[in-house]
């Protein structure tokens, strides 16, 4: 059986590598959260148009003027 040193050198690097894919990572989650949010408020944004040209329609008013 052989023994492998282990330096300071190869824990630092390692710790790097994980450090970036860590960053890597969050970047494309937040990414993906950003998207996700301008889609649903696009989305609410829309519902509230067609409900409220709905609502806005079925309370309409009509005022007859008649000239006596």
């Amino acid at each position: 059986m052989s023994t492998q040193e282990i330096s300071k050198e190869d824990i630092e690097n390692k710790f790097v590598e994980l450090q970036t894919n860590l960053d890597n990572a969050a970047a494309s989650a937040a990414d993906l959260g950003k998207k996700a949010g301008i889609a649903a408020l696009v989305l609410i944004l829309i519902l509230a148009f067609v409900l409220g040209r709905k609502r806005g329609a079925a309370n309409k008013t009509v005022v007859e003027i008649r000239r006596l």
